[in-house]
Formats: C-alpha cells, structure tokens, sequence
C-alpha cells in the first residue's frame, strides 16, 4: 500500500488516567516527516501516547488523528497508515526469514505480491544471504532487522519504535540506525521512544520530552543543548589543573573570574558541550515541582 498523502499526527488536549493518576494531561502535539525522539521517565506517559496512536487504547479526553484519520472513529484506516515495532522482535522462529515476511504479506492482504516484496526487504536490509534459515538461528540484531522490515512490508505512512535497538551490540545498532535514517529520508514520519539519549541525538531531528505527561520541551537536539547552558571551559596542564568555568545564556560571567582562564603555558584548553542526558535531567528536574502541585 502507498500513500499519497503527506503524513501528519495531530494530538489536541489528549488526557488518560489509570485510577487517581493522570498519564496524559491534556496533551497537544503535532508531528511530521522525519524522526522524532519521545524522551521521559518511566511513568511520563510516552508508551500510553503511542498505544493511544497505534488504536490499542482509547483516551478519556481530546482527540489524536493519524493521517487525517481520527483513532478512535476511523480506527481501521489508521492501522491501515502505521507500523509498529515493539521492544521485543515479533519474529516466529519456526519459520525462515522469507516465510515471517510472506506470513505477513499474505495477512495484510498482498496475495501473490507477498513473495516480491519479502525479496524486496530481504535485499535491503541485507538479509538475502539468511532468507532461508530459520529466524531462531539469527543474531540479534538480525531478528531486529527482520522485524523492521516486517513493519515495513506495506509501506507505512507512521512508523512506531518501541526502543528498537535495545539489547544490540555496537555493530548491529548502528546497522539499524542508518535502516531507521533513510525510513524517515523517505517521507515517513518515525516517532521513536527509547532510553538511550545518544540514540535520541545521532537520529532525531526532533526531541520531545514527557514529564507529568505533559510536554516540557520541543525542539532540535543541538537547539536544546544550546538553550540548556553554554559549553564549559576548561584547562589542564602537565603540572596541574587550572580553574574552569560553565555560562548560562542570559546570565553574565561572575567577575571573579577572568575572561579566560589563566594557565601555564604548558596548558590545554577545551571546551565540553552539554549532552542530552544532561539536558533531559536538568529540564525533567525543573519541571519535578509542578507535577508534585
């Protein structure tokens, strides 16, 4: 299935509570093409968001359209857009490479175009040399690739990943990495939950940050490292260390120390930019005492 049109995801005041405790609150978000990390805390409300999306489970409040399709009234055209790739690779082992591919093909309907199309993602995510081994006997990061490509054998318009590289080594992350950059290359729009903060910033155009579940940041990774305080300065030397210091934007250098930092001649300056660990920390931390209130 191809689709014509550009996708979008539309979420209005999008609220959902369990008992007393409210997961979502009143939640707007608008995404497009391209990879968008969904960062937060365990608890701040991303995989209750993308079960909401994905149909598997209906808000208390607001609304959320997929493609211009609302998931609740026209359910059944939203599963026809999305794609969903969970923690855990939804594999058969039983079966070989080519049979979990036609399996799914021939459940979404493909009939005899379910062959062509399993070559087709067989060939592009490097599996043809395995197609016919059994997916019990492939790597990790093979069945995460299998898995992917199952996802993609309709060609969807919203790809859902539940972090999709946890429990990979270093080579088979990166593999799929470059999978999941030219997926969003394509026009896809990838929304992408994980733990791993570098993950976030290598493929994400666009950081989302849950807290409370409401949206305490929206931006490009390089934008939020920037808006969270300016690179620290530092030196060192052979014979010892030197003073160093870190600038906030906005806030001006304490004049006791000086304009650069004083050193041996023997001294090595270097500037460290801020991470994204420590920019979720700093912002899920300023935002701890609005949700105790």
């Amino acid at each position: 299935m191809t689709y014509t049109e550009v996708p979008t995801i539309e979420i209005e005041g999008l609220t959902k509570r369990f008992g007393v405790e409210r997961v979502l609150d009143a939640l707007d978000l608008r995404l497009v093409p391209g990879v968008t990390a969904l960062l937060g805390r365990n608890g701040a409300g991303k995989t209750t968001l993308v079960r909401i999306l994905a149909t598997l489970l209906a808000p208390d409040s607001g609304r959320a359209r997929v493609c211009g399709y609302d998931v609740i009234t026209n359910a059944a055209a939203v599963r026809r857009r999305i794609g969903v790739t969970g923690q855990f690779a939804a594999v058969d082992g039983v079966l070989t490479g080519r049979e979990n591919l036609e399996l799914v093909g021939r459940l979404w309907g493909l009939g005899h175009r379910a062959r062509a199309r399993a070559d087709e993602l067989l060939e592009r995510f490097a599996l043809d040399p395995a197609a016919d081994r059994r997916a019990a006997n492939y790597s990790g990061g093979m069945r995460r690739r299998l898995d992917l490509a199952m996802t993609l054998l309709t060609t969807p318009a919203v790809v859902f990943l539940d972090e999709p590289t946890t429990g990979l080594d270093a080579s088979s992350r990166l593999a799929l990495w470059e999978d999941i950059r030219r997926l969003a290359g394509g026009g896809t729009i990838v929304l992408l939950t994980t733990q791993d903060l570098d993950e976030a910033d290598a493929l994400a155009g666009r950081v989302v940050v849950l807290h409370g579940g409401r949206v305490v940041a929206d931006d490009a990774p390089g934008r939020l490292k920037a808006r969270a305080w300016a690179p620290t300065t530092s030196t060192s030397s052979m014979s010892g260390g030197c003073r160093s210091a870190r600038s906030r934007p906005g806030r001006r250098r304490p004049s006791s120390l000086p304009p650069w930092p004083r050193c041996r001649p023997d001294a090595i300056v270097g500037i460290r930019h801020p991470t994204l660990d420590e920019v979720f920390l700093e912002l899920t931390a300023a935002n701890d005492h609005r949700v105790a209130t």
